[in-house]
């Protein structure tokens, strides 16, 4: 167990002070709630009895009499204590010495209470009786405020994203998030149940990760003796029952990727997948605005939403643009008909950065996410993508260059890709193989692995059908304003956390300059630290010794960077 702090061991102490009291702190009882904050005030009724139970973040202790904030789920409600109506009669423990003594900021208690406006007219309960439900053995990191300013605020979001249960409980507005994350599911859901679709599953450990090009998971199966990816995608399963006879299935789909992380991107992640039999993308763009629109107006009874700087509209109909019409908007070269070697100098003029081992649908999206993606800003849908950029999708019925494909951008990110899907079982084989080519010279954006399952599946026979993903982490960020994907994770992944190591003042304010720039040149920060050559190297040794800091050496010298 690390350290406790004073706080830490003084509640402890009460623990131990209300047990030789014969009050159990984390009683088994049922506890018969029958209000919540938000009831309280909205059906208030002078002398109204009610049973609560909260937090209790806010103690005025004033004597006999005293004042106490309690919070749950819908809010805060303010409650009074009266030492005699309490405890009527000679015992007064429970009040002297439980409540003003033993008592904390975060403990859980349940009153039972009548309900009175104050003098100043708020809302109030006033205590007959309380109990403790639980003892919180550590102390909220609440903000604090000295001559009208706040500090101490639980703000910094390594520590709201590690600690989120501290983070919900004191920064209540992050609630709102989550609860529009469930309604946008919700939404969602009825959309597609209400269209007659099969909500389904399909499984996460998989024995090849196939339905996207990405880096998984591996793990290993003891009795089977083989290796099994963490799902990827859960496009082919799904596709697989289209082929066994259902017409419309949908997935809500935890997806793993062993990749980078940033600010949009998370290594778990949570995609919508749909496909309709007899369906084609032009139909499931039209299916795709009226969803989105449907969404939003549930989540935030609105089509429009503001997104940092720009409101975006979800209102149906999107623009359509194909990509070589959005290629040559935006950088003047028409990609129509060209080949490899000319796509690839067009690249290099154009300033975006390639090599040898991209294929020609690799360059495509590269050149369109340097120099298009970013401009659109409303829900827009890109069409008509070369073949090359997409093994799964059907063949353009009127260019055998393109294939039936879109992508939905808002904001100069991707929340949907949908196909009209291919189901010619060798014209897929093909595709297969030519990704393994793809793969083998190095292209990271081509899959490694043939499904043969499902390639056997296509030979049963695949009705025309139409597919779509949407990243339902990325849509709610759109939905509620928030620029990072950790935001709308209740649990992002993290690095683990640093263990806490005493270092010496001169290692914390090293550290301290390091914090601010995260890598500096040797020379710089020795300048900057003002230390001595012997104090210099005893400090560097320090915090490279705690795994705080390390020394780099590149072609321009030698930095040294934060770990």
């Amino acid at each position: 167990m690390s350290q406790l702090s004073e706080q830490e061991l003084v509640r402890r102490e009460k623990l131990t002070k209300l047990r030789e009291l014969g009050i159990n702190p984390y009683p088994a009882d049922l506890y018969h709630v029958n209000h919540t904050s938000r009831d309280v005030k909205n059906d208030f009724e002078e002398g109204k009895q009610v049973v609560i139970a909260g937090r209790l973040m806010m103690i005025k202790v004033q004597g006999k009499a005293s004042f106490a904030q309690l919070q749950d789920s819908e809010g805060k409600i303010q409650v009074y204590f009266n030492r005699d109506e309490i405890c009527p009669g000679e015992d007064k423990v429970k009040y002297n010495e439980v409540f003003k003594k033993l008592l904390d900021f975060g403990d859980f208690v349940g009153i039972e209470g009548e309900l009175f406006t104050t003098k100043v007219g708020e809302k109030s309960v006033r205590v007959k009786d309380f109990t403790l439900l639980s003892k919180a053995l550590k102390p909220l990191p609440l903000p604090k405020e000295k001559d009208g300013v706040v500090f101490d605020a639980f703000t910094d979001p390594e520590h709201r994203y590690r600690q989120r249960y501290a983070d919900l409980v004191v920064n209540p507005h992050v609630k709102d998030v989550f609860i529009k994350r469930t309604k946008l599911f919700n939404a969602m859901r009825s959309f597609f149940n209400n269209s007659g679709y099969f909500e389904v599953e399909t499984p996460v450990l998989q024995p090849i990760p196939g339905g996207a090009a990405a880096r998984p998971f591996v793990t290993h199966h003891n009795s089977l003796d083989i290796p099994l990816y963490m799902r990827i995608a859960n496009e082919l399963y799904l596709k697989r029952l289209i082929v066994g006879g259902f017409d419309g299935v949908y997935e809500f789909s935890k997806n793993f990727r062993n990749e980078g992380m940033d600010r949009t991107h998370n290594p778990e992640f949570t995609a919508m997948e749909i496909y309709v039999a007899y369906k084609d993308y032009n139909w499931m763009m039209d299916f795709c605005e009226r969803l989105l629109e449907y969404c939003a107006m549930v989540v935030n009874e609105s089509t429009k939403a503001k997104f940092g700087e720009h409101e975006i509209d979800f209102k149906a109909p999107y623009a359509r643009v194909t990509m070589a019409d959005s290629i040559k908007e935006f950088t003047g070269f028409d990609i129509t008909g060209k080949t490899e070697d000319e796509i690839r100098q067009a690249a290099k003029d154009l300033g975006v950065e390639v090599d040898e081992t991209m294929g020609k649908g690799k360059l495509i999206d590269e050149i369109f996410g340097e120099k298009c993606e970013g401009n659109y800003i409303q829900p827009t849908f890109i069409t008509d993508y070369p073949k090359e950029m997409s093994p799964l999708c059907k063949e353009h019925r009127d260019n055998p260059e393109l294939t039936e494909r879109f992508e939905l951008m808002v904001c100069g990110k991707e929340i949907a890709n949908a196909y009209s899907e291919l189901n010619d079982p060798i014209d897929q084989r093909e595709r297969f193989e030519h990704q393994l080519k793809l793969a083998a010279k190095g292209d990271d954006e081509a899959t490694e692995f043939i499904d043969h399952d499902f390639l056997r599946a296509l030979e049963y026979g695949m009705p025309p059908t139409s597919g779509m993903g949407i990243g339902m982490d990325r849509l709610i960020m759109f939905l509620t304003n928030n620029q990072s994907i950790q935001e709308v994770l209740f649990f992002p992944q993290m690095r683990p956390e640093k263990k806490a190591v005493p270092l010496s003042e001169e290692g914390k304010a090293v550290l301290d300059l390091l914090k601010k720039a995260e890598k500096l040149a040797l020379t710089d920060l020795k300048a900057q630290s003002g230390l001595s050559n012997k104090k210099w190297d005893k400090t560097i040794k320090e915090l490279t010794k705690h795994n705080l800091a390390k020394v780099e050496k590149t072609d321009d010298g030698l930095f040294v960077e934060l770990v």
